[in-house]
């Protein structure tokens, strides 16, 4: 009831005003947010018509989310709705990333028909922090390109920064393809292959020789591959000895030859499929045929 010699509010009255319930307007004054102005004679407590703005706001914040923790800090001026609003966005927008996930993993789970122990297994390497799964990149990296001053330093950091995260909203075939990832960038038969690879490039390069080199001779690679297939052109003939011109230039065929051989081995494209799978690419972003193709024709002309 309101005290009549005073004009203020109990707090069965202020719950009446309001819709909420006594004994949610008696936590929130006890946690802070909502301090009552008077006492009455018997020790209720009293508020006035500020109280009834103030609750409303409260009652407001909290159904956006925030904590009475934020809520106080708002009130007393601390912070304004809008900075604290906008660590509410970041803040749900992790959630909505885990439940997408949690929605990829468990659609990943339903259609394979996985056990328990499976999809604890899938679930654990799915969720992995956007950190964990930095680590494990960065591990993976740090591992292959140890002691190789002229590797191809854009080589390294494209390595380093893809594949560290799943997509915003990941697919049941993003999460397979991430989740067969993990596992072979901590594969230490895997690492010692694509320290191979790692080998060759540096072996490659001199320490004067222009950063992204090597990606150019992969992109030229692969467009001289993919028309030499779509002409028909058979590794062994006389056309791909053209072709092999064009993209050699003067380097040595048998040298280009072992290089690519550690390029195109089944683990290393599986990871490049991998990395294009995870990306949404598709695996034929690969390159596979690509890479095949050219291989093949330089044994041939070597063989020659």
């Amino acid at each position: 009831m309101i005290d009549d010699r005073t004009g203020l509010l109990t707090i069965g009255e202020l719950a009446r005003v309001t819709g909420l319930t006594v004994r949610t307007i008696r936590y929130w004054s006890d946690q802070g947010a909502l301090p009552p102005v008077a006492r009455s004679a018997g020790g209720y407590r009293l508020y006035d018509a500020a109280s009834v703005a103030r609750l409303e706001l409260v009652r407001t914040l909290r159904e956006l989310g925030l904590g009475l923790a934020d809520v106080g800090r708002v009130l007393s001026g601390e912070t304004t709705v809008a900075q604290v609003a906008a660590a509410h966005v970041v803040a749900l927008d992790a959630q909505i990333r885990s439940l997408k996930v949690t929605r990829a993993v468990l659609s990943t789970v339903a259609e394979r028909g996985s056990d328990a122990e499976e999809m604890t297994l899938v679930n654990r390497l799915a969720r992995l922090s956007a950190a964990e799964r930095r680590r494990i990149v960065e591990e993976f990296v740090d591992e292959v390109f140890h002691g190789l001053d002229t590797a191809d330093p854009v080589i390294r950091e494209r390595m380093r920064s893809t594949a560290a995260d799943l997509p915003e909203d990941p697919t049941p075939e993003q999460v397979d393809a991430w989740l067969e990832l993990a596992e072979m960038l901590q594969d230490p038969d895997f690492r010692a292959e694509m320290r191979k690879v790692a080998e060759f490039n540096a072996a490659d390069r001199g320490h004067g020789a222009p950063a992204g080199a090597s990606m150019w001779f992969t992109r030229r690679l692969v467009q001289l591959g993919a028309q030499a297939r779509e002409r028909g052109i058979d590794p062994g003939s006389p056309e791909a000895a053209e072709v092999l011109d064009e993209l050699l230039g003067d380097a040595d065929p048998a040298t280009v030859l072992n290089r690519l051989r550690s390029h195109a081995t089944h683990q290393v494209a599986r990871y490049r499929e991998l990395l294009a799978l995870v990306k949404g690419a598709g695996p034929e972003s690969a390159y596979r045929d690509e890479f095949v193709w050219v291989v093949a024709a330089l044994e041939a002309r070597t063989a020659g």
